[in-house]
């Protein structure tokens, strides 16, 4: 047998993370993202309604601080846009600008990296006590979150432990961990991420996850016309 036969198939790895992490039909969760810059600093929290259907559509409904209720995210495929209460028509943004802290829109709004990006399987080293296979995920195209994902996968479960994400320079921005597995929406899923800013020390966001629960989601919902409604 071959080296090459003996190799992970990159894809099919990364298509079941996705599946461990969220829902693949469509559902609702709640995150909570508390967010500190530097030690010992006032933390600031955020609370999101987030609304997903297949891998593509998504809403985004800020609930707290109640200064920012109201706001809508909407991404349709890769196109994202803001809707604001003050604002009459909604406002275009980047899938890679900083929401709060340090989660970026595209943390939120999009659920799934398979689609968004190419995964090739790099090695098998040992993180936290625990074997783990390593992706290298590169972006499809300049529309996506990140130029490029280095991905640490549980060999044994295939639950994601780690990902470190990198800008078009190859400079390394942020890392996140994958904590606090918990039965979620039928599937044991990480309910808790550590997202720690590689640029500035200290400074990190906490993704909590909770209230995960499959519903059906009508298409109307993931339209301008629908949001502009609600606002």
């Amino acid at each position: 047998m071959t080296a090459a036969a003996d190799t992970p198939d990159a894809s099919a790895l990364l298509a079941s993370t996705d599946a461990i992490r969220f829902p693949q039909e469509s559902f609702q969760v709640d995150i909570d993202i508390e967010s500190r810059q530097n030690d010992g600093e006032a933390t600031d929290h955020h609370r999101y309604r987030v609304l997903s259907k297949g891998r593509e559509d998504t809403v985004v409904l800020t609930m707290e601080p109640s200064s920012e209720r109201g706001q809508i995210l909407l991404m349709k495929h890769r196109d994202l846009w803001i809707f604001m209460p003050s604002v009459s028509q909604p406002v275009r943004l980047s899938l890679a600008q900083r929401l709060t802290g340090q989660v970026a829109n595209g943390d939120l709004a999009r659920a799934n990296f398979t689609g968004d990006y190419t995964a090739r399987y790099l090695r098998e080293e040992v993180i936290d006590g625990k074997p783990a296979h390593v992706l290298e995920l590169t972006a499809v195209d300049d529309g996506v979150t990140y130029a490029k994902v280095e991905y640490w996968i549980d060999t044994a479960t295939t639950r994601p432990i780690k990902a470190a994400f990198y800008a078009i320079s190859g400079r390394l921005l942020k890392t996140c961990e994958y904590m606090d597995y918990k039965e979620m929406a039928g599937a044991v899923r990480p309910t808790r991420l550590v997202m720690t800013d590689a640029l500035k020390a200290g400074n990190v966001s906490t993704m909590s996850y909770s209230a995960m629960n499959p519903r059906p989601l009508p298409d109307k919902l993931f339209t301008k016309e629908y949001l502009k409604k609600l606002n």
